[in-house]
């Protein structure tokens, strides 16, 4: 029988009886300082992932041992079995797999994070089609699963190789959150000619094999910056965007962040309800839907349209700024923010293909 809650040193516990647990403990990261919470029936690394950390591990099934970290202060628990055999040496130092334990207090731990793109090894991964979702009648949302064993891990804004079983191929970015590496999204449009996108909008079923090889790009956040942050995507540049947003998101360290969204009348703003969700949810969330009047395949109609949208430089040089869309507008953009004064280090431009 469960009587009650209190809190005590930031921690919750819940008292049955004689019993006490922890339900929710802090983690504090070193060297990064990073902090994360973990809920009572996670584990370290899942707490970890969900808080936008983009800590080093493999399998997550406790037998390839690249999730270790060194417990510095506090105490955990072992959640599940593993296979992988720590040293004596390792256990005396206090080296624990995040995979397989959780917290029962507060805790320090030192642990490998990835810092950038260069971070991230290039992984060759099985996975099954999930679902095949309409978004617009010229879009399709392709829901991949991994294996529990072995899931992909990115950072948010890059992309990845699909490989359907007829061979047929494409680079698509993730749509989705690193913080859910085993269900991955992309949206992939509808190309006359291309194999690959008339095999995901007229054959591909729930259970067929997809291969992934990736993650590929470095257009990610920079998560050293406090600066606030701005994010301008082009059609289906929405889609690497949304996986950034969603993970500025988790981490949960930009005062503001602001998205301009900038769609033809054809496939339009095909996510504008989830988009509009952020602003109710969010106090520092700002979304600019644009609707442009030209083509935009045209220099001068991207011109255009960022003109419009773009803000005064006194306001852009204090910011990050995120753009991604086709290459033809994601050329037009560097020059314009650039030509504003935005400084290059604080802009990160994706350039799609096929997009």
């Amino acid at each position: 029988m469960r009587y009650g809650k209190f809190s005590t040193m930031g921690k919750r516990w819940s008292v049955c009886g004689d019993l006490m647990s922890v339900e929710t403990a802090q983690v504090r990261v070193r060297p990064s300082g990073r902090e994360f919470v973990v809920e009572r029936n996670d584990t370290l690394l899942e707490a970890a992932l969900r808080a936008g950390l983009s800590l080093s591990y493999g399998c997550s099934n406790g037998n390839c041992g690249q999730c270790k970290a060194k417990l510095l202060s506090g105490q955990v628990r072992k959640t599940r079995h593993y296979d992988y055999v720590l040293s004596a040496a390792e256990k005396n130092t206090g080296v624990v797999l995040m995979c397989c334990n959780t917290a029962v207090a507060d805790l320090v731990i030192e642990a490998r994070e990835a810092h950038g793109a260069a971070d991230m090894p290039l992984q060759n991964i099985t996975a099954k089609v999930k679902s095949v979702n309409p978004m617009a009648e010229d879009l399709r949302l392709l829901h991949l699963q991994t294996p529990r064993s072995n899931r992909l891990r990115f950072l948010a804004g890059q992309s990845v190789s699909l490989t359907l079983a007829d061979g047929s191929a494409a680079s698509c970015p993730v749509a989705s959150c690193p913080c859910d590496d085993r269900n991955l999204q992309f949206h992939i449009p509808r190309r006359a000619g291309d194999t690959f996108s008339e095999r995901v909008f007229t054959g591909l079923g729930s259970a067929d094999i997809v291969r992934i090889e990736g993650p590929r790009g470095d257009c990610v956040l920079n998560e050293e910056s406090n600066r606030p942050l701005i994010f301008i995507a082009c059609g289906g540049g929405f889609a690497p965007i949304k996986s950034l947003i969603e993970h500025a998101m988790a981490l949960d360290v930009a005062e503001t962040l602001q998205l301009y969204w900038i769609a033809d009348g054809k496939t339009g703003h095909y996510l504008n309800n989830l988009c509009r969700s952020w602003t109710d949810a969010l106090d520092n969330f700002r979304y600019i839907p644009v609707t442009a009047e030209g083509d935009l395949t045209r220099d001068a109609a991207i011109r255009d349209v960022l003109a419009r949208v773009l803000p005064a430089q006194a306001e852009l040089v204090a910011h990050d700024v995120y753009a991604a869309g086709p290459a033809a507008f994601a050329n037009e953009a560097e020059y314009l923010l650039l030509d504003r004064g935005l400084p290059p280090s604080q802009l990160f431009v994706n350039r799609l293909a096929g997009f």
